[in-house]
């Protein structure tokens, strides 16, 4: 991963950053090697690292967030090219800064799902953290948010989705053919206190359910 961290590309890269970069490959090598090749491997990882590398406020968390990015990423692809057939579902929540309602809903499903699918989220316009009202609201139903963080969604993740949720991202939310899409008209939570996201919570958790017993997927 000499080309990802070096000084030259990325200038305001520590020592640190460039180990952690090169680990995250290794890490991703061996999940992976098995599909694919060092070259795309290191390819999403640093693709996954720009996406960050310009918004990013925490810089210190950056190789983490490529290395989870292109994980979610390569896994996706893999769906999509027939390498990986377990079965589950796919589900993609969509909204503009994919801080809010995405995320919340991304909660809820991965909450009452469980292993029984797999849920990934994303954002038009990625915000930088996630909405701490958002946050507060999930965390009175039980449900910590706070690991996820804002993304963009990529072509490969779109095309490994069997049904994309989109919240408000409009014309900018990417369309397939083949692919099922179902739009969910919910207020954007963005600036609002947390008893105004309370309601959009709640309608959240209830289309949620909907959608599980529309999968036929029960509650874990």
């Amino acid at each position: 991963m000499t080309d990802l961290a070096s000084p030259r590309e990325h200038p305001d890269l520590s020592i640190d950053q460039q180990i952690a970069l090169r680990t995250a490959a290794t890490n991703l090598g061996r999940q992976f090697a098995d599909i694919y090749g060092p070259e795309t491997i290191e390819r999403f990882l640093a693709s996954s690292y720009d996406q960050f590398a310009t918004s990013s406020t925490i810089p210190n968390f950056l190789p983490l967030l490529a290395e989870r990015f292109a994980r979610q990423r390569l896994d996706a692809l893999a769906r999509v090219e027939g390498h990986h057939r377990d079965g589950k579902p796919v589900v993609l929540f969509l909204c503009t800064h994919n801080a809010g309602r995405s995320q919340m809903a991304l909660g809820f499903f991965t909450h009452l799902a469980g292993d029984r699918a797999v849920a990934w989220s994303g954002g038009s316009e990625p915000g930088h953290e996630i909405n701490p009202a958002a946050i507060a609201a999930m965390a009175e139903r039980g449900i910590d948010i706070t690991g996820e963080y804002p993304k963009p969604w990529t072509d490969e993740i779109v095309r490994a989705a069997d049904l994309v949720i989109t919240m408000g991202c409009g014309d900018a939310c990417p369309i397939f053919p083949g692919t099922r899409y179902e739009n969910w008209d919910l207020p954007d939570p963005a600036g609002l206190e947390v008893a105004d996201v309370r309601p959009i919570r709640d309608d959240l958790e209830r289309r949620v359910h909907a959608l599980l017993d529309q999968l036929a997927l029960p509650v874990a």
